[in-house]
């Protein structure tokens, strides 16, 4: 393969980043020009949000052709055109084969969720202290074990217990939460998400790990939980405050992640008609809330 690299202004990222995918880049990727300099610029955006910027203000975009002539050929039509006004080749480069499989895996080791439970990719050998280990690939459902809330929820599910219980995961994603429920001894697991990718991943990533559960679309949940596990984002949390807190039983759980520190109080008053949430753990600006349902009397 051959990179192209090109230096461009903040504001001509986006119409070069179209152009290059017009011209058959395989990928396009843009970085910060002045990273590990003085002039280095930090770029944030709310989690679920497009960042505020395309790009920085000195930006390196690389694009990868399978053909040094496409690499080339693309060069010679961008300079032609206006929007490549103030943007500067780099150069064009060779890419020495490598075993991409092989890099990427490398990028994923074994997550800690308590020093004895462990999310372990199927290319690595668990952890000698590991005693209770979820085997879980990177794929395209959100939910590998890296995320401070995934491992908020799974370190709940550790350290609070849910045998015997019936458990639904909402929004299942990878199907990770409903997996170590199951690891943990619940009896019967209903996960559910809107997105037919996630269904499928889940019932895979379950067969994987040689546990059962239910997996469907949200209708598939029905009846009543002692653990409900939610981890989405704050705005689809507050939506759905009644109809989570109707699937809770008397006297269980509702555990709510993908919260930021700030959005604590937004949480509380959405849920306050019908539960008090409370924050049970904080990882690097991210929270994990809980409540319990109160015991229905006889």
């Amino acid at each position: 393969m051959f990179e192209l690299s090109l230096l461009c202004p903040e504001e001509r990222v986006d119409v070069l980043s179209d152009a290059l995918d017009a011209l058959d880049a395989l990928s396009v990727s843009v970085e910060d020009a002045d990273a590990q300099t003085p002039a280095e610029q930090a770029l944030f955006g709310e989690p679920g949000m497009p960042p505020p910027k395309d790009g920085w203000q000195r930006s390196r975009m690389t694009a990868l052709f399978a053909q040094e002539s496409q690499a080339r050929e693309a060069l010679q039509l961008l300079s032609a055109q206006d929007f490549f006004e103030a943007c500067h080749m780099v150069g064009v480069q060779t890419v020495a084969d490598q075993d991409w499989v092989r890099l990427t895996q490398s990028q994923f080791a074994p997550v800690e969720i308590t020093p004895d439970f462990w999310i372990v990719p199927t290319w690595h050998q668990p952890p000698a202290q590991a005693r209770q280990i979820i085997r879980l690939d990177p794929g395209l459902a959100f939910g590998t074990g890296t995320h401070p809330t995934t491992r908020m929820c799974l370190r709940w599910i550790a350290q609070h217990g849910v045998q015997g219980q019936r458990v639904l995961d909402y929004g299942c994603g990878s199907g990770i939460l409903a997996i170590g429920a199951a690891k943990y001894g619940a009896r019967e697991i209903d996960a559910v998400d809107i997105d037919v990718a996630a269904v499928t991943s889940t019932v895979l990533n379950a067969e994987a790990n040689g546990v059962n559960l239910v997996a469907g679309l949200p209708d598939k949940a029905q009846g009543q939980y002692q653990t409900v596990l939610a981890n989405i984002l704050a705005s689809p949390l507050k939506v759905l405050a009644p109809l989570l807190v109707s699937y809770v039983a008397s006297g269980g759980s509702l555990v709510l992640a993908g919260i930021l520190e700030r959005q604590a109080d937004e949480l509380k008053a959405a849920y306050a008609p019908w539960i008090q949430l409370e924050v049970a753990d904080s990882e690097d600006g991210w929270i994990l809330m809980t409540a319990t349902s109160p015991v229905a009397l006889a």
